[in-house]
C-alpha cells in the first residue's frame, strides 16, 4: 500500500536493454497511468493526489509505456532536459574546484520586449540559475539599430567573463535587422546557438568536435539517442529545411550515418515519403499537418512545432499543438514527442550544455594555454646577407593573426598597421588565475664595442624554443633608442636570421613611447620652470587666487590640490576657508633653482645639449640658469615606465618623482606641481607592450628603452608579466637585461625584481672567442674599421687569458641563486680548439651547460641546442636571491656592488657625496636599491681596463634620487647622459627611395 493506493512491484532485473527516460506525466483527476516494460504491465487507478503522493516517495513518475491515446512511447524532453541539467550542475562544480570563483557567463540580447521572447527568455534564465550559469539578460530598446546591436555585440564578445552570446529572434525593433548580420556578429567561439557561418560549416562538413553545434537538432538527437533506435543504416525525413532546425537536422542525421531525406513545400509526395521514415523530424510551422497516415509504423516521430489553435474548452479559448496530429500519430509511432514538453525544453537545455562547453574550452585555454602557433620558414642562405635584406625577404603575419595565435583576445589587441600593436593590460587582468611559466633573463660578459649578440641570442633563443621546440615562448625586450640607431652602435633588432620584424619600424618610431616619454618628461620641466617663474613675481595671495580661481562664481581644488593639502596637513576642502598662513603653504613651493635635477630630454646623440642655459629671453626677466639634456632613454619617466606594475602604480611612481627642493631642503614632487595626472595622460598608451614577431613567426613583447650602463637596462615589468601569464606554466619568457651581468644583471635582479617580486629561473650568459681574446689582452676593437688579425685566427692564449673576465660573470649569475648557461655565440673565425677550450672552462666554473650557437646564421635551427639546455637549467630547483635588503645602508650597497659583482676591494666617496647620503638618510631614501651607473666596457669604473681585476677602488661621484622609479643612482666614473655623434655616424648611409619608400642604411 502506497499511501492508500493498492500497487504490484515489479522487478526490472530481467531487462536487458538500458531504460529511456520518457514523459514526467501531468495527472489529472482519475487518471490512468501505464507503464509497459517489455510485456510487463503496471495498472494504477486512482486520484491525481493520491498516485502522484505515493509515486513522489518512491519512484520518479516516468513514462516508459504505451500512451493513453495509442501506442508510441512518450519522449520526454522535461526527463531528458532534467538528466542533462544535473549533468552540467556536477560540470560547473568542477570549473569552480579548478578555478575558485569561475562560473560560465551567458549574455541574453533582446531587442525590444515581445511578451513571447520575455517568455523564452525567463526559461533560459531560470535554467541557467538552477545550473549556476551567471546569466545577464541585456535588454535594448525598440528604438536599436542594426548598427547598435552589432556594437553591443562586439562588446560582448570581448567581455572575458562571457562564453556564451545569444540574440533573441526575431529582434523587435522599430527598424529592419539582418537575422544573419547579427548571428554572424556572434563570436564563434561564444556562439552557444550554433547559428554563427562557421559553426554552420563545421555541421556542414562533419566537423562536430570544433564549434557549437545548433540547440534545436542537437537537443533532437539527443532524444533520438535516448531511445535505443538505431540511427545508422536507418532512412530518416526531414521535414523542413529551416536554417536553424530543417537544415542542420538533416546534417546531423547524415554525419551520425542515417540515409536522410529533406523535404520542404515544394517536394512532391510528401506523404509517402514522409510514410518511409524509420526517424521523422518535423519543423514545418503547420499545426497537426503531419497525419497518422503519414506515419511509417514503429518510427520515431519527433515534432519540433508549437502553433496555437482555437480550443473552446480551455479557459484561454488556445491550445498548442505540434507540427504533427499527436492523437493520430501514436497510434503508429513507436516513440514520440509531445508538444509542449518536448523538443522546446531540450533546446534550452542544449543551450546551457553549449553555454558550459564554452567556458570549460576558455578556462582549458588559460590553465593549459597551448598556442596554435604556425611559425614562418626560414629561406637560409650563404653567405649569410645582410640583416636587412634578410628581414625584408621574411613576409611577416598580420599581427593581428599571430595574437590570435598565442591567446589574446580581439579586445585585448590595438593595431598600429598590419604588423605591430598595443596590447592592453586588460589581459594580465584576465589570466591573473593561470600559473606562470619559466623566466630565463640573457645577460653577457663585458663586451667589445661590437657587441657579442645578446640581442641575437635572445631573439635566437625564443625562435628555437617557440618554432623547433614546439613550447610556447616569448621574447621581451627593450625598445631601441633612436640615438644610436642613427650613431654608431645601430638598432637592436637583432641580427642575421634571429631578428624582430619589420625591422625598420623596430627600430625608428614604434608606437610612440619613447616620445611619450619625452613628452611627458618636457612637460614636466616647462611646469616646474613656469612655477618658479611665477612664484618670483607674485605674492601669495595672487598665487593662491590664480591656482584656485572661481568659475562660474565657485572655487574649488582639483584632485591633486586635494591630494597637497592632505600632504601639508590641511584638513580642509573649501578654498575660502584657508588661512592666509595655510593659502601661503599651499601656493608657494618655493624652489630653490640651484637644486633643481630635472632636466629635459630628447631621443637623439646631441653632443652640445651637455650643457646649455635656458631662460635667457627678456621675456623671462633675468631667470636664466645652467642645466642640460639627457638622453630620453635616461629620463626617470622611462623608468618609471618599466617598473610600473598597472595605471595606478605609474600614476603614483609620476607623482613621487623629485624634481628639485624647496629653499627648507625639501623634496618638490612631481606631485607638488599638479602634474602627475598629464603626465599619466600622456603615458596611458605608453603604459601597453607593443607585440612584434621573429623572423619565424614567433612572438615579442616590445617594451620601454632605459639604457643599462645609465638606468636600470631592462624592459617592462608588465611585459614580461603579460608573457609570463600568455605562455603558461610550461612555457618560456625569455627577456634581455643589458650590457654584461655587472651592469644589467645586477639591475634586473637587484632593482626590477625586487619590485615586480618576479624569480627567474635561469641566466643565459652570452659570450664571444673576440670578446675573450679582448680581454686576454688583443688589440683595441674599433667600430667601423676592420678587426686585428688576432681576432680572425685562432688564438688559444689570447683567449685563455681573457676568460677570467667569462668566469667572473658566470660566478655573478651563481651568486643570486641561478644555473647559468653560457652560450658561446659562435662567428665563422672561431675553431673548434676555442670554443672547446670556453665549454670546458664554463661548465669548470659552476655553469650548468655551455653551448656554442650560429643563430644568427641559422635562426631558430641554430638554438635549439641552447633552447634543450635552457629548459633543462630551468627545471632546477629555484633559489633565486637578492644581493642585499633594502635595509642595509647606502654605503654597504656600494660595497657591496662594487665587491661581490665588479671585484673592487673600495669604494671612493666623496665629502659631497656623503652629505647627500646623509640627506637621503633623513628623507627616507636610503632603504631603495642602487642603480649603478658605470661604464659598460669594464668591472671597473675605467673603460680601458680589461679582463677582470681584483682589489680596485671604484670613486662614486655623485647621487641622484629618482624616487618615482624606486631606486637612487650612485654616478660611478665618467659617465654620460646624452651621447654624441662620432664623426661618421650611420646617418651617412641612410636614404629612402622615394618611389618604393623602402628605407635603406638600416643595420
Amino acid at each position: 500500500m502506497l499511501g492508500g493506493v493498492r500497487c504490484r512491484i515489479i522487478t526490472l532485473s530481467s531487462i536487458s536493454r538500458p531504460l529511456p527516460v520518457l514523459h514526467r506525466f501531468s495527472l489529472s483527476k482519475k487518471s490512468e497511468i501505464a507503464s509497459v516494460c517489455g510485456s510487463t504491465a503496471l495498472l494504477l487507478r486512482s486520484s491525481c493526489k493520491q498516485v502522484t503522493a505515493a509515486l513522489g516517495r518512491v519512484v520518479s513518475v516516468r513514462s516508459m509505456s504505451t500512451d493513453a491515446t495509442g501506442a508510441a512511447r512518450v519522449l520526454s524532453g522535461n526527463d531528458a532536459s532534467s538528466d542533462v541539467k544535473e549533468e552540467l550542475k556536477k560540470r560547473v562544480e568542477v570549473l569552480g574546484q579548478k578555478l575558485p570563483g569561475f562560473r560560465p557567463g551567458l549574455a541574453i540580447v533582446q531587442v525590444g520586449g515581445r511578451e513571447d521572447s520575455n517568455v523564452y527568455i525567463r526559461m533560459k534564465l531560470k535554467n541557467a540559475e538552477a545550473i549556476g550559469i551567471n546569466a545577464t539578460h541585456v535588454k535594448l530598446p525598440r528604438s536599436a539599430t542594426e548598427v547598435e546591436v552589432l556594437l553591443k555585440l562586439n562588446e560582448l564578445n570581448q567581455d572575458p567573463n562571457i562564453h556564451g552570446i545569444i540574440v533573441q529572434m526575431p529582434p523587435d525593433s522599430e527598424h529592419y535587422i539582418n537575422p544573419h548580420t547579427i548571428t554572424d556578429a556572434v563570436n564563434p567561439e561564444k556562439d552557444v546557438d550554433g547559428l554563427h557561418t562557421m559553426n554552420e560549416g563545421h555541421v556542414a562538413t562533419g566537423d562536430l568536435e570544433t564549434g557549437f553545434l545548433p540547440c534545436t537538432p542537437n537537443g533532437v538527437m539527443e532524444l533520438i539517442k535516448r531511445t535505443g533506435v538505431k540511427i545508422a543504416g536507418s532512412d530518416a525525413v526531414v521535414l523542413g529545411r529551416s536554417k536553424i532546425v530543417g537544415t542542420p537536422m538533416s546534417e546531423l542525421l547524415k554525419w551520425h550515418h542515417a540515409t536522410v531525406t529533406v523535404c520542404h513545400s515544394k517536394t512532391k509526395d510528401l506523404e509517402q515519403k514522409a510514410a518511409a521514415a524509420d526517424i521523422l523530424v518535423v519543423a514545418i510551422g503547420r499545426a497537426e499537418m503531419v497525419k497518422e497516415s503519414w506515419i511509417k509504423p514503429g518510427a520515431v516521430v519527433i515534432d519540433c512545432g508549437i502553433n496555437s489553435i482555437d480550443d473552446p474548452t480551455k479557459k484561454s479559448g488556445k491550445r498548442l499543438v505540434g507540427d504533427v496530429d499527436y492523437k493520430g500519430a501514436a497510434k503508429r509511432a513507436s516513440w514520440i514527442t509531445p508538444v509542449p514538453g518536448g523538443v522546446g525544453p531540450m533546446t534550452v537545455i542544449m543551450l546551457m550544455r553549449n553555454t558550459v562547453l564554452a567556458a570549460e574550452k576558455m578556462l582549458e585555454r588559460l590553465l593549459q594555454p597551448k598556442w596554435n602557433l604556425r611559425p614562418l620558414p626560414l629561406n637560409i642562405q650563404t653567405p649569410v646577407p645582410s640583416d636587412i635584406s634578410i628581414a625584408r625577404a621574411q613576409v611577416p603575419k598580420e599581427i593581428s593573426q599571430l595574437a590570435e595565435e598565442i591567446g589574446l583576445m580581439r579586445a585585448e589587441v590595438n593595431p598600429y598597421g598590419s604588423k605591430k600593436a598595443k596590447i592592453s593590460l586588460g589581459a594580465i587582468k584576465r589570466l591573473s588565475a593561470c600559473k606562470t611559466g619559466k623566466y630565463v633573463v640573457v645577460a653577457g660578459i663585458t663586451p667589445t664595442p661590437l657587441g657579442e649578440g645578446k640581442s641575437t641570442t635572445t631573439y635566437g633563443l625564443a625562435q628555437a624554443l617557440a618554432a623547433h621546440k614546439k613550447v610556447n615562448a616569448i621574447a621581451c625586450v627593450r625598445q631601441p633608442s633612436q640615438g644610436p640607431t642613427f650613431g654608431l652602435k645601430g638598432g637592436a633588432a637583432g641580427g642575421g636570421y634571429s631578428q624582430v620584424i619589420p625591422m625598420e619600424e623596430f627600430n625608428l618610431h614604434l608606437t610612440g613611447d619613447i616620445h611619450a616619454v619625452t613628452a611627458a618628461n618636457n612637460l614636466l620641466a616647462a611646469q616646474l620652470d613656469a612655477r618658479v617663474f611665477h612664484e618670483a613675481s607674485q605674492t601669495d595671495a595672487a598665487l593662491y587666487k590664480r591656482l584656485v580661481p572661481a568659475v562660474k562664481g565657485k572655487r574649488q581644488f582639483s584632485k591633486i590640490q586635494l591630494k597637497r593639502l592632505v600632504k601639508l596637513g590641511i584638513d580642509k576642502t573649501d578654498p575660502d576657508s584657508l588661512t592666509p598662513e595655510e593659502a601661503g603653504r599651499f601656493a608657494r613651493l618655493d624652489i630653490d633653482p640651484d637644486t633643481i635635477t630635472w632636466v629635459r630630454v630628447v631621443d637623439t646623440n646631441d653632443r652640445f645639449l651637455r650643457g646649455i642655459t635656458v631662460g635667457q629671453a627678456d621675456t623671462e626677466k633675468n631667470m636664466a640658469r645652467k642645466t642640460c639634456f639627457n638622453i630620453s632613454v635616461a629620463s626617470e619617466v622611462m623608468a618609471v615606465l618599466a617598473l610600473a606594475a598597472d595605471m595606478k602604480d605609474m600614476k603614483e611612481r609620476l607623482g613621487r618623482m623629485v624634481v628639485a627642493l624647496d629653499r627648507k631642503g625639501n623634496p618638490v614632487t612631481c606631485d607638488d606641481l599638479g602634474a602627475t595626472g598629464a603626465l599619466t595622460i600622456l603615458m596611458k598608451d605608453a603604459l601597453q607592450p607593443t607585440l612584434m614577431q621573429t623572423l619565424e613567426g614567433t612572438p615579442v613583447l616590445v617594451h620601454a628603452g632605459p639604457f643599462a650602463n645609465i638606468a636600470h637596462g631592462c624592459s617592462s615589468v608588465v611585459a614580461d608579466q603579460l608573457g609570463l601569464k600568455l605562455v603558461g606554466q610550461d612555457g618560456f619568457v625569455v627577456t634581455e637585461a643589458g650590457f654584461g651581468s655587472d651592469i644589467g644583471l645586477e639591475k634586473f635582479c637587484n632593482i626590477k625584481c625586487r619590485s615586480s617580486g618576479l624569480k627567474p629561473d635561469c641566466v643565459v650568459l652570452v659570450t664571444s672567442i673576440r670578446a675573450l681574446k679582448m680581454h686576454g689582452g688583443g688589440p683595441q676593437v674599433i667600430p667601423g674599421t676592420p678587426l686585428p688579425k688576432e681576432y680572425l685566427d685562432e688564438n688559444i692564449e689570447l683567449v685563455t687569458k681573457g676568460l677570467v673576465n667569462l668566469l667572473k660573470h658566470i660566478d655573478n649569475g651563481r651568486k643570486f641563486g641561478l644555473p647559468v648557461v653560457v652560450a658561446i655565440n659562435v662567428f665563422f673565425s672561431d675553431t673548434p680548439d676555442e670554443i672547446a677550450l670556453v665549454k670546458g672552462s664554463s661548465l669548470g666554473a659552476g655553469a650548468a651547460a655551455a653551448v656554442a650557437c650560429q643563430h644568427w646564421a641559422h635562426g631558430g635551427p641554430g638554438a635549439v641546442d641552447l633552447a634543450e639546455a635552457v629548459m633543462k637549467a630551468c627545471d632546477q630547483p629555484n633559489n633565486f636571491k637578492l644581493l642585499y635588503p633594502n635595509e642595509m645602508s647606502i654605503e654597504q650597497k656600494l660595497h657591496t656592488i662594487a665587491s661581490e659583482i665588479y671585484g673592487a676591494s673600495k669604494v671612493e666617496l666623496s665629502p659631497e657625496v656623503l652629505a647627500i647620503i646623509n640627506k637621503y638618510n633623513k628623507q627616507g631614501y636610503d632603504k631603495l636599491p642602487l642603480c649603478m651607473a658605470k661604464t659598460h666596457l669594464s668591472l671597473t669604473g675605467d673603460p680601458s681596463i680589461k679582463g677582470a681585476p681584483k682589489g680596485f677602488s671604484l670613486t662614486v661621484r655623485d647621487l641622484i634620487i629618482s624616487a618615482g622609479a624606486g631606486f637612487v643612482v650612485s654616478i660611478a666614473g665618467e659617465i654620460s647622459r646624452m651621447p654624441g655623434l662620432p664623426t661618421r655616424p650611420a646617418i651617412f648611409d641612410m636614404d629612402i627611395d622615394v618611389d618604393t619608400e623602402e628605407i635603406e642604411g638600416l643595420f
